[in-house]
C-alpha cells in the first residue's frame, strides 16, 4: 500500500471519528448542561496542544492575536449553536447533512468579504441542495423539528469561520491558531454556561466516560489524523473522502439510536450528498464521456 493509499484510509477513519462524535456528544450532554461540555472539551483540547505552540506565542503581534480570537469566537458560536442544536434533536443524521452545507455556504461569504465570485459548479449544485433541505423540512413520517433552523444556522456560521480562518492560516503557524481558537472557545462556551446553565448535582461516571471519548477520540486524535490524512493525499481526493461524515453519522444514527430512514429523509438526504460531491468536483465525476 503506497502513502497516498494510507493517507485516503486515514482519512476514511477521521470520518468515522468525526460521526462518533456526534454520538458521544449527544451522549455527554444527557448529562452534562451542553455549553458546559463544550466549554470543558474545547479547553481541554487547548492544553494539549499547547506544548506544540507556546514557543510561537513569542512571535505573536497583538494585531495577529486579536484576529485569531476574533475567529474563536466565530468558532464558539457555531459550536455552541451546533451543541443546542444536538440537545433538542432526535434526528443526528439529518443533521450531520444539514451541517455539511456549509461547504457550499463558504463561497457565498467568499463573495461577500473577499469580493470571490462562486465558480460555475457552485450555481448548479446550491438549488439541489436546497431541494434536499426542503426535503427534509417536510412533514411526512416523521416531525419535523427546529432543530433544522439550528443546524442550518451552524453551517453559516461554520462557512463565516472557514473563510476567516483561510486568511488567518496564511499569517500565522497552524497549532499556534488553532490552540488559540480552541481556548478561546473553551471559554466563551464556559461563561455561557455559567450564565445560562445549571450545574447538576451529580455526573454518573458513564458521563465523564463518553466526554473522554469526545475530548480525546473525537477532537484530538480526529484533528491530528486528519492533518496526517491531507498531508498524504491530494487535496480534492482528501475533500471527496471527508463527505463521508455525514454518511457514517447516519449509519450510526440508525445503529444506536434506531433512528428511521423515511422516503422524504433519504431523498433530501441523497440530493445534499450529489450537490456537495457535484460542488467538490466540480461536476467531474458526471460528464458523460464522449
Amino acid at each position: 500500500m503506497n502513502a497516498e493509499h494510507k493517507s485516503a484510509w486515514i482519512l476514511v477513519l477521521t470520518t468515522a471519528l468525526a460521526a462518533l462524535g456526534w454520538i458521544f456528544s449527544k451522549e455527554t450532554i444527557q448529562g452534562l448542561p451542553p455549553f458546559g461540555f463544550v466549554g470543558l472539551r474545547f479547553l481541554l483540547a487547548s492544553l494539549f496542544l499547547l506544548p506544540l505552540s507556546y514557543k510561537k506565542f513569542r512571535e505573536l503581534t497583538l494585531h495577529l492575536l486579536l484576529q485569531a480570537i476574533g475567529g474563536g469566537t466565530i468558532l464558539a458560536a457555531a459550536l455552541l449553536v451546533w451543541v443546542y442544536a444536538i440537545s433538542v434533536s432526535e434526528t443526528l443524521g439529518e443533521g450531520a447533512f444539514i451541517v455539511s452545507l456549509s461547504m457550499i455556504i463558504v463561497p457565498i461569504f467568499a463573495w461577500a468579504l473577499f469580493k470571490d465570485k462562486p465558480k460555475r459548479a457552485f450555481w448548479i449544485s446550491t438549488p439541489i441542495a436546497i431541494v434536499g433541505l426542503a426535503m427534509l423540512s417536510l412533514a411526512g413520517q416523521w416531525q419535523s423539528s427546529g432543530a433544522h433552523i439550528w443546524f442550518l444556522f451552524n453551517a453559516c456560521l461554520l462557512a463565516l469561520h472557514f473563510n476567516v480562518n483561510s486568511k488567518l492560516a496564511h499569517k500565522m503557524p497552524i497549532l499556534l491558531l488553532t490552540c488559540i481558537q480552541l481556548f478561546v472557545t473553551g471559554i466563551i462556551a464556559l461563561c455561557a454556561s455559567a450564565l445560562f446553565e445549571e450545574l447538576p448535582d451529580n455526573v454518573e461516571t458513564s458521563i465523564w466516560g463518553w466526554f473522554a471519548l469526545s475530548t480525546l477520540l473525537a477532537t484530538s486524535l480526529r484533528y491530528v489524523m486528519q492533518t496526517l490524512g491531507q498531508k498524504g493525499s491530494n487535496s480534492a481526493n482528501a475533500a471527496l473522502i471527508m463527505l463521508l461524515e455525514p454518511i457514517w453519522t447516519v449509519i450510526l444514527s440508525i445503529i444506536w439510536y434506531g433512528e428511521e430512514l423515511s422516503r422524504n429523509k433519504l431523498l433530501g438526504c441523497s440530493l445534499i450528498l450529489f450537490a456537495l460531491i457535484f460542488y467538490r468536483t466540480d461536476g467531474r465525476l458526471f460528464k458523460v464521456k464522449q
